[in-house]
């Protein structure tokens, strides 16, 4: 049988190596969730690299779902798969009505760099240009797509 931490460790992705899901990707019906499962199990399995879980891309949808990266950790930890950690999502989520989760995602997913706080804006006017590819930074339209660029999941 194997042990909690071993299940972890299959589950999780070597991010030094691998980047995690895009923040578009979905786990448990929202945005950032499944990038946030990614960067939660390799911190949880020692594979996190440069990534951080619970940052504040993470508290995005830890603040809208109105959980504690404390509380997904402990049970990350516990070895669930994808199913089981969007199950315990839905369970754990503030409720709300679908719509609202769903206006949420679309929100996040078409939101522009023009659109975010001023302090994110003026942090990402440094950082796009010292880690998005030059020839990318031009299909840069949504703050998501940072990510997808910096992550090579964007191409020119």
């Amino acid at each position: 049988m194997s042990t909690i931490n071993d299940k972890v460790k299959a589950l999780a992705l070597d991010l030094t190596k691998d980047y995690p899901r895009s923040p578009r990707a979905t786990i448990g019906g929202y945005v950032l969730a499944a990038r946030c499962l990614d960067k939660c199990r390799a911190t949880l399995a020692g594979t996190a690299g440069e990534y951080h879980f619970d940052c504040p891309l993470d508290n995005f949808f830890l603040g809208f779902a109105g959980i504690k990266g404390a509380d997904l950790k402990e049970f990350v930890a516990t070895g669930a798969d994808d199913a089981a950690v969007g199950k315990w999502i839905e369970e754990h989520a503030t409720p709300r009505p679908r719509v609202e989760i769903i206006k949420w995602n679309n929100e996040w997913r078409y939101k522009r760099i023009s659109e975010l706080a001023d302090g994110l804006q003026e942090y990402m006017e440094d950082y796009i240009p010292k880690n998005v590819p030059a020839d990318l930074i031009p299909h840069i339209d949504y703050f998501f797509d940072i990510y997808d660029a910096e992550e090579k999941r964007i191409k020119a």
